[in-house]
């Protein structure tokens, strides 16, 4: 008792409000370490994975929610002027709005990416809308903010529509990037993953659509960032549009003096094993054997495989040719040479 008779009383005046934002700060610790970790142990045997998303994106301001419940316990304690009392409220609400601000907004994103990663169609989660959702969950904050300290917003958005339009001619290219990214999602010309060929002969998958650039991955893992502009307005062959499969066709050349019938039985025999044997085949389509033609040195024959996207066909003609070359020596089959006669006159 004497020892308390020691503090002064300012100090004494101060004890008991740190004490509550203390304790505030350690039941919001406790609460996320055995709470909040039992309500994910929880959702993580749940089938939805939307509860997931939204007790992870309030995860990171559940201390900072407990510090500001307590500050706001411990203001009452304190004998402080209307003023001062004032802008603390003001300064608790704030920080509070902004924090579901921060939390809501990861929310949104990550229910989105969880909704587009389920769609066959629809918006494609790219960072131009991620980036599209979080500004707009952020400005609809702001102005949450500036109505809750009693700003008027109607000057501020007068002066942004006559800076807007002197920025918009500023940015005209950037713009005219943003809005043809904007056209090639809605349009669905291309999506994350298609592998493409552009009219100028550049081909590889799309990784990304950005504010301004797409980039595309070549096969030989070389990156191209092409403008949206011209990615909007090039023409381009899309292999994964519709049914990705498509056909691979490899040609065979046999001597005349084959059996041709043989010939067939042995290559349908080779050409279902490969099918059957190797994943990169198209198991809806079977293979088919088709005669050309005579040729300069040999019956000329192609077969046709299915495979299930592009680029599968280099494991499938690798693997038929190996395997025909070995059961065409089995079976004595010859695969000619070209052979050209030449006929030479004597001259009188």
């Amino acid at each position: 008792m004497a020892m308390l008779n020691l503090i002064p009383k300012e100090l004494m005046v101060w004890a008991l409000p740190l004490g509550v934002i203390v304790l505030g700060v350690i039941l919001g610790w406790l609460f996320k370490q055995f709470i909040h970790a039992q309500l994910i142990k929880m959702t993580e045997k749940t089938d939805w994975q939307g509860d997931d998303v939204i007790i992870y994106s309030v995860e990171s301001q559940i201390i900072f929610w407990f510090f500001l419940g307590s500050l706001a316990v411990a203001s009452r304690g304190l004998d402080l002027d209307p003023t001062m009392s004032e802008y603390l409220s003001r300064f608790i609400l704030v920080s509070l709005i902004f924090s579901i601000t921060v939390s809501v907004s990861k929310m949104v994103v990550g229910l989105f990416d969880l909704w587009t990663s389920k769609q066959d169609g629809g918006l494609p989660s790219t960072t131009m809308f991620v980036n599209i959702v979080r500004i707009t969950i952020y400005v609809v904050g702001t102005l949450i903010i500036l109505d809750t300290l009693k700003i008027s917003i109607a000057p501020m958005l007068t002066a942004l529509g006559v800076g807007g339009l002197a920025v918009s001619l500023a940015l005209k290219d950037t713009l005219t990037d943003v809005f043809a990214g904007l056209h090639i999602l809605l349009s669905q010309k291309v999506k994350i993953g298609d592998f493409i060929e552009m009219e100028s002969g550049q081909m590889g998958y799309i990784t990304n659509i950005t504010w301004r650039n797409t980039t595309m991955l070549q096969r030989a893992n070389n990156v191209f960032t092409i403008p949206n502009t011209k990615l909007s307005n090039a023409i381009i062959k899309n292999y994964d549009t519709g049914d990705p499969s498509f056909s691979v066709n490899i040609p065979i050349g046999v001597s005349y003096d084959s059996d041709l019938d043989k010939v067939m039985r042995v290559t349908m025999e080779v050409a279902d094993n490969v099918h059957k044997e190797m994943e990169e085949t198209a198991k809806d389509y079977k293979p088919a054997i088709r005669f050309r033609g005579f040729g300069e040195s040999s019956i000329d024959l192609m077969v046709y495989f299915r495979g299930k996207k592009y680029g599968d066909q280099n494991p499938i003609i690798h693997e038929f040719v190996k395997r025909i070359h070995e059961r065409y020596t089995k079976e004595n089959i010859d695969i000619p040479f070209p052979i050209r006669t030449l006929i030479q006159k004597e001259s009188e």
